[in-house]
């Protein structure tokens, strides 16, 4: 259980770094070099236009890692009284976290990097999360792809390229060939490969069990769960704002289902 607790606190610090170290390398490395290019437009420019992109990225990445932090899954605002909790939260939708120290209303699992439980409240926000950090450690990689072969003038067209790229620099760093600023920049491509595709995979899996109306606690469980429309699973999760959502991080406030028994 410390193992747990210490990881609880490691694994959020290690994301906040890794966010910390890509917006250092994205403002001060890989922009400047975009605005050296002299025949790029001033109102169209690849600098401008890599700005914001990744400002709109990077902002719902964060911003709903915040919300996941603060939006709590606790089932005691849910379902007041014993009662209530057995008439409208049946227990297999039900689970005691040891790491949170506190019950979650239709809980999925507990994800170390937010500190958090994921759960009715905060699934949207969690998988909001994901999706933008794939996007955005995969468009990083793809700019710093850009910059290495502009400062390096390596050629990427080949597709054993970027597989090649990590043995043969660190063979030209204890020559002399590759610069320190470099080769960091070379070891960033490959964790923000290995992280973009790792969220992305779990995005993915996160929709399909979203879809059949399942949670992560219950497939482990081997809890059934009734048939429903694919429609109405999703729109429990992601609500009718669900547009607006994809745009803007925005609270995720409990499960519909649960608002529709108390009614």
């Amino acid at each position: 259980m410390l193992a747990l607790r210490l990881l609880n606190v490691v694994a959020p610090a290690y994301f906040l770094c890794i966010a910390l170290v890509t917006l250092v390398l994205q403002l001060f490395l890989f922009l400047p070099r975009m605005r050296e290019d002299p025949t790029a437009a001033r109102l169209f420019s690849p600098a401008l236009l890599h700005g914001a992109l990744f400002l709109f990225l990077s902002t719902n990445a964060l911003g709903n890692y915040v919300l996941v932090i603060q939006n709590s899954p606790d089932d005691l605002d849910a379902c007041q009284g014993a009662e209530a909790r057995r008439a409208l939260c049946p227990p297999p939708s039900t689970h005691f976290c040891r790491v949170c120290a506190r019950v979650t209303l239709r809980h999925d699992h507990h994800c170390f990097f937010t500190g958090n439980c994921i759960g009715s409240r905060n699934m949207r926000n969690f998988v909001l999360f994901c999706l933008y950090t794939s996007l955005a450690c995969l468009y990083s990689m793809v700019a710093g792809v850009a910059y290495i072969s502009a400062v390096l003038s390596i050629s990427f067209a080949h597709p054993l390229a970027f597989l090649t790229l990590l043995p043969t620099s660190i063979s030209q760093f204890f020559s002399g060939a590759v610069l320190g600023s470099e080769m960091f920049v070379i070891l960033m491509l490959y964790l923000w490969f290995a992280i973009g595709l790792a969220c992305a995979g779990f995005c993915c899996h996160q929709l399909l069990l979203i879809l059949r109306g399942q949670t992560r606690h219950q497939v482990r469980k081997g809890v059934a769960v009734r048939a429903r429309p694919w429609r109405k699973n999703l729109q429990e999760v992601f609500g009718k704002r669900w547009l607006l959502g994809l745009l803007v991080p925005m609270f995720n406030v409990g499960s519909e289902s649960c608002k529709q028994r108390e009614k």
